[in-house]
């Protein structure tokens, strides 16, 4: 059983295709997401349809696996079964968890109804439609500071999510509509990115993490970095930065500053006793899977896997891709009899990217780096 249709999951099902299993594949929803294209939903730039693939479609060709759209909500390992949304009890041999995230609000969830983050399509919808609905009622709105707050977008979060959506924010008001207002010029729009940290892209080198900075302050985006957010309310956004405390009024506030494990990681750790990290992600072993539970495996952004370098792999999709991949053979070993002790699980870094703009991107493979319009360009080869 595979819990989750994401990049893990999809991995790890067609890594079995030619396998002696019977496979089912749960997910809450009937498709695979394309997460990492999720800002151009918010933005208008994709609709849901284009990075959203039927996961039924995708394994049509694959008799062994069957899907289930359905939510797991309790995990028996004793009995080796799920619990479905709908009390129904599904029975596993091997058990693949790769449930993914949620948005982290830091024991501030109540902001959440007020600064929507990126992890759904209904994030993505629910955010262009408060950035549209912005626009248009400013063009209804006489008094300039209430129209400067419903033109004011905040993004908070200096990570890849948020630098590509401030981004996409500020190419949507000053070049895609800028023409298409009367009562006002969209290229007045404020769009600010509030980071905590130094610089935005602290995982990228320094040099990259300042072109980036670079490339957004030329779109007319405001970067505040050591920008601490205290609270958000639905006309307003109240942060520090340096001594200073500031209320800034905003009508549009994204989300895009952390991730937790999904709920399911909490279910699973209480049953299995298994340890978790501050963001909820379960320690898994070398081979990925769970201690003492060697047919439990977790795999993507909600396992914790700091045996390669000290540190837990970053929530990508290319560690889940290659974890999926792995899971999916060392399935097959254990299922053809081999008793052979497993190689440790290894990631291969094959390099990191974010668009910043239209035709404006910062790259790293290895050791070079790529910025601009080249760098661009090997972001849209690759998605």
């Amino acid at each position: 059983m595979i819990v989750g249709g994401g990049f893990g999951g999809l991995q790890v099902a067609r890594g079995l295709r030619r396998a002696a299993v019977d496979i089912t594949l749960v997910d809450k929803r009937n498709f695979h997401l394309f997460q990492p294209l999720l800002y151009q939903v918010a933005t208008g730039g994709l609709g849901p349809a284009e990075i959203a693939a039927p996961l039924r479609s995708l394994f049509r060709q694959q008799p062994n696996l069957r899907v289930l759209c359905a939510e797991v909500v309790d995990i028996d390992p004793a009995h080796q079964t799920v619990s479905l949304h709908d009390g129904q009890p599904v029975r596993w041999d091997y058990l693949v968890i790769a449930a993914g995230a949620s948005n982290n609000y830091f024991g501030n969830d109540s902001w959440a109804a007020h600064a929507p983050g990126l992890k759904t399509v209904e994030d993505a919808q629910e955010i262009r439609r408060r950035v549209l609905s912005a626009l248009e009622t400013a063009e209804r709105i006489d008094d300039p500071s209430e129209r400067a707050a419903w033109l004011t977008f905040v993004v908070v979060g200096g990570g890849p999510t948020g630098v590509e959506m401030a981004g996409a924010l500020a190419e949507l008001a000053h070049v895609t509509m800028r023409d298409e207002f009367r009562a006002f010029d969209p290229r007045t729009a404020r769009i600010l990115l509030l980071e905590g940290a130094p610089r935005v892209l602290t995982a990228y080198p320094e040099p990259l993490s300042e072109n980036a900075r670079q490339s957004l302050h030329r779109l007319g985006v405001e970067v505040l970095t050591g920008a601490l957010v205290q609270h958000i309310a639905p006309d307003h956004i109240v942060y520090t930065h340096g001594q200073e405390t500031f209320i800034l009024p905003t009508r549009t506030v994204v989300w895009a500053a952390g991730v937790r494990a999904a709920p399911l990681a909490a279910v699973l750790a209480q049953r299995t006793n298994a340890p978790t990290d501050r963001l909820g992600r379960l320690i898994v072993e070398p081979d990925l899977s769970l201690p003492n539970y060697p047919h439990i495996f977790v795999i993507g952004d909600i396992a914790h896997f700091s045996h390669q370098n000290g540190t837990p792999l970053p929530g990508v999709a290319p560690v889940a891709t290659q974890q999926g991949q792995y899971v999916a053979q060392r399935i097959r070993r254990l299922t053809a009899g081999d008793t052979t002790p497993p190689s440790p699980f290894r990631y291969t870094d094959k390099g990191n990217m974010a668009v910043i703009g239209r035709k404006s991107a910062v790259a790293q493979i290895g050791r070079l780096h790529f910025t601009g319009w080249f760098a661009w360009l090997m972001c849209c080869s690759c998605t």
